[in-house]
């Protein structure tokens, strides 16, 4: 039975209130950007051009840095790749886009970066995959190789383990030192530790060779949304190093985004999660930078950053059987997310802006008031006049065919008046 000090007392002491703590890590530099630390949760992206296509990889990086990703990685697997990336450095930065590059490197690393020391400047972090270094004593020499190259240059790393090209010499001594126990564990919770092992022994491995801790960034991919959680959550318990965090080929369309969304969002709630990317297959010839977006919801949905202003719109029920509340709540949501880019210069804070459409008497009012500025649209048979709420009080109601440029008039002026630098 709840006694009666207990029963009163006030809410805000029973529930966790704010948004997520982020753990603390390592600080990394990676070209000026800053992962780990206090530093906001960083977005991430990568093309899918042929790097030696200068002029095809240079406009998608171009397109993704637009869009709001802080880094972008670019794929150097051979010879002329590696050749290509220091003029497409130069290129973006006659451009005026000085998105941090990330080399991602497999098998052929540790050949590639010394034979290219403009490519190996013009990076800013190279993404090693001990799975890939090499087998047997060439695992060591070759990851090495990589290593020395990025502390002579003064390059961050990312340890990027993935479960699909797991180290097959640890996970092998593993397995076979398991089946020797009395009582063997599970397989699966083998490579687990196999993952974990590799990433942490590699990490300190790099440390022995001359890279410090505040140079190195660590992944531990898996496909499946609750294995994921597993693993970093063991991650980030073991050690404080820097975290890249995503579900690897998550899939395509709206799979691809439920799933990705499952799986680092919890992480991110305890805190888990220095950088992020959304690894989405795109269909052919589709834009890339739907993985940004889908990067930049997710992280201003749970609270960590804010990108552009929200709209809360309700989903619509026979109460509302026009389509004016669903019209308007797009078009206030388009104009808000082409005019951030601008607004950044002159509203900084604009991006922190709740506005609600909502489309009937039901919870209109009520959601519209909690908003910074609301409208409550006639439903079914109501009245056709929508009245207008700012900061939790009744402004204006609105009514007539300029009812929605009324509206945006409105919410412009808001900015204007709230969110001037």
């Amino acid at each position: 039975m709840t006694n009666s000090s207990e029963k009163n007392k006030p809410l805000v002491d029973k529930f966790n209130v704010g948004v997520p703590e982020k753990r603390r890590t390592e600080c990394v530099d990676v070209g000026g950007v800053i992962v780990g630390g206090n530093a906001p949760v960083v977005v991430q992206s990568m093309t899918n051009t042929d790097t030696s296509d200068i002029a095809k990889t240079v406009k998608q990086v171009m397109q993704l840095a637009e869009a709001g990703s802080e880094l972008v990685r670019i794929t150097v697997n051979d010879k002329p790749a590696a050749a290509a990336v220091a003029e497409i450095r130069k290129r973006l930065d006659d451009k005026g886009c000085k998105v941090p590059l990330v080399g991602d490197f497999h098998f052929n690393g540790h050949l590639l970066l010394p034979q290219y020391p403009d490519m190996a400047g013009a990076l800013a972090k190279y993404r090693i995959n001990p799975g890939n270094v090499g087998t047997g004593k060439r695992h060591d020499a070759n990851f090495e190789t990589m290593v020395k190259t990025a502390k002579d240059n003064g390059k961050a790393i990312r340890i990027g383990v993935n479960w699909g090209s797991l180290d097959k010499d640890l996970l092998t001594d593993m397995m076979d030192a398991n089946a020797a126990l009395d009582e063997p564990r599970a397989a699966k919770s083998v490579m687990f530790e196999a993952m974990l092992e590799s990433a942490l022994r590699s990490a300190e491995a790099a440390q022995h060779i001359g890279l410090k801790k505040n140079r190195i960034i660590i992944s531990a991919k898996i496909s499946r949304v609750s294995d994921l959680w597993q693993v970093y959550r063991e991650l980030s318990r073991r050690d404080n190093y820097a975290l890249h965090l995503g579900l690897t080929e998550a899939g395509m369309g709206e799979k691809g985004i439920v799933n990705t969304a499952a799986a680092i969002t919890p992480l991110l709630a305890e805190g888990i999660g220095d950088t992020i990317r959304i690894s989405l297959t795109p269909k052919p010839g589709a834009p890339r930078e739907l993985e940004v977006e889908v990067a930049q919801l997710i992280l201003q949905s749970i609270g960590l950053r804010m990108f552009t202003p929200s709209v809360t719109a309700c989903p619509g029920c026979g109460r509302t059987t026009s389509t004016l509340f669903q019209e308007l709540a797009e078009d206030v949501q388009e104009k808000l997310k082409t005019n951030m880019p601008k607004w950044r210069k002159t509203y900084p804070r604009a991006a922190e802006l709740q506005v609600a459409v909502m489309g009937c008497v039901v919870n209109g009012p009520g959601e519209s008031k909690h908003a910074n500025i609301g409208i409550s649209l006639p439903g079914t048979g109501e009245n056709p006049k929508a009245p207008v709420y700012i900061d939790g009080k009744l402004f204006k109601t609105l009514q007539g065919e300029q009812l929605a440029s009324d509206f945006m008039t409105l919410v412009e002026q808001y900015i204007h008046d709230n969110y001037a630098s």
